[in-house]
């Protein structure tokens, strides 16, 4: 069983005498069901599983009347032979709640009545119509929480890493000390093959008990049709076509030495007009992340932020690897990558920084100066140059030499390096950012 941090969202929530029901949104086959069930058959002497994209009666339930008293008979009529409804013993959970608005709704009167715990998940619920159906938005009664695939130290975890390892880690960054040889070279591999693989948990959960990495290779291709087969299903008619272009022109949109994200490379002479929509579809679905330009290096990021100026990076780094052609998977573990691996890298980091909650941002001026990503770093606006192996970062020493030009006081280099400090500049291993926390 992989661990996962959501179960202590989900510990903290229970422990809240004002709970409120709590929506676990997500991309979907992230663990979002398995997390929920774990955690209610721990909790609760009785648990209540209703999946409405499974379970069309359960809407009917909803389908005349939102007060908490109908729908708890109804929902007693329908399952109490299989589960027993007992107030603050049976916990119930709304599986796939985009496909009932109406449940949604209900929430608010659920949980003004306060009999029962009320655990719910969603996926794409900013793309199938989960908020423009909802007859009346719950607001106040109800606790989202954003979930993801695997982050980084998720996949430590599975594969072995202790507390006392990572609390060595964060013990290194803080001290700026280098860490031990033989950790840093575990923690060197796993980071590639957390490139290849990424976080999904059915990805990992195949490696770590089969270590096949085209058996991974064949569930990321699945996972991705899949992906499809929801555009297909949410996407306007219109629009299908459209989005799925643009999710398979990012590896494309990476390639260049200009990362910004080109319409026209979509489909020839492709404009904002044509595909915006479709971008944001897929950023609403969960599936990439955007990563603004910056008009100046200060903060706040926010503020600086060009909204028009944009990088796209897939929302798991194995997702991307594997729309690759094959073979990729080992080049990448071989080393064997050579200009496209500066695309793959970014990418996973991030993913990293996205797991973490981090907006991401970035610098590029039409003299071809680019700081990779710039993040705000104990207290100050930071920029984070990332590096497959090892290599010289023109641009970010260009910034640091006219620090009263860009506002930088200090910049981190990330890459196959240990940890190090020259001057202002901080060096880490790719596998310690995660660890940037510190804002």
């Amino acid at each position: 069983m992989l661990k996962r941090k959501i179960n202590n969202v989900l510990q903290e929530w229970k422990k809240d005498p004002n709970r409120k029901p709590i929506i676990i949104k997500g991309v979907r086959q992230c663990g979002k069901t398995y997390a929920v069930m774990e955690f209610a058959k721990a909790n609760y002497r009785h648990v209540l599983y209703i999946n409405f994209l499974e379970d069309k009666r359960a809407k009917q339930v909803f389908a005349e009347s939102l007060k908490a008293e109908h729908i708890l008979s109804g929902l007693s009529a329908l399952y109490g032979s299989e589960v027993p409804l007992i107030p603050h013993e049976t916990c119930i959970i709304f599986d796939e709640i985009q496909q009932c608005p109406d449940a949604r709704a209900a929430l608010k009167f659920l949980s003004i009545d306060g009999r029962f715990d009320i655990l719910c998940t969603g996926s794409l619920l900013g793309v199938s119509g989960y908020v423009s159906e909802v007859p009346s938005i719950p607001v106040g009664y109800e606790h989202i929480v954003d979930m993801y695939p695997l982050d980084f130290e998720e996949w430590l975890w599975a594969n072995g890493i202790k507390e006392d390892i990572i609390q060595l880690l964060i013990d290194a960054l803080r001290n700026e000390t280098p860490v031990p040889l033989a950790i840093h070279n575990r923690l060197r591999q796993l980071m590639l093959q957390y490139v290849v693989l990424g976080g999904m948990p059915e990805v990992v959960a195949d490696f770590v008990d089969h270590k096949d990495y085209s058996l991974c290779l064949d569930t990321q291709r699945r996972i991705i049709n899949d992906y499809y087969d929801d555009v297909v299903k949410y996407a306007p008619r219109g629009d299908k076509a459209l989005i799925k272009e643009c999710f398979q022109s990012i590896p494309k949109q990476l390639s260049k030495e200009n990362k910004k994200f080109q319409y026209s490379l979509v489909r020839k002479r492709g404009t904002a007009a044509l595909f915006s929509g479709s971008l944001q579809w897929l950023e609403d679905a969960g599936m990439i992340r955007r990563c603004h330009n910056l008009e100046i290096t200060e903060l706040p990021l926010d503020g600086n932020a060009i909204a028009d100026q944009f990088k796209v990076y897939t929302s798991d780094t194995g997702l991307f690897v594997s729309m690759l052609e094959p073979g990729t998977q080992f080049d990448i573990l071989q080393g064997n990558l050579l200009s496209y691996k500066g695309a793959i890298f970014e990418n996973v980091v991030a993913d990293i920084f996205g797991k973490m909650g981090r907006k991401l941002y970035y610098f590029r001026k039409e003299s071809g100066l680019e700081l990779d990503f710039v993040i705000r770093y104990k207290g100050q606006c930071t920029p984070v140059e990332v590096k497959a192996v090892t290599g010289n970062a023109k641009s970010l020493k260009t910034v640091m030499n006219h620090t009263e030009k860009y506002h930088i006081s200090q910049a981190i280099k990330m890459g196959d390096y240990n940890v190090g400090r020259t001057g202002n500049l901080l060096t880490i291993p790719l596998y310690m950012a995660f660890l940037l926390t510190d804002v």
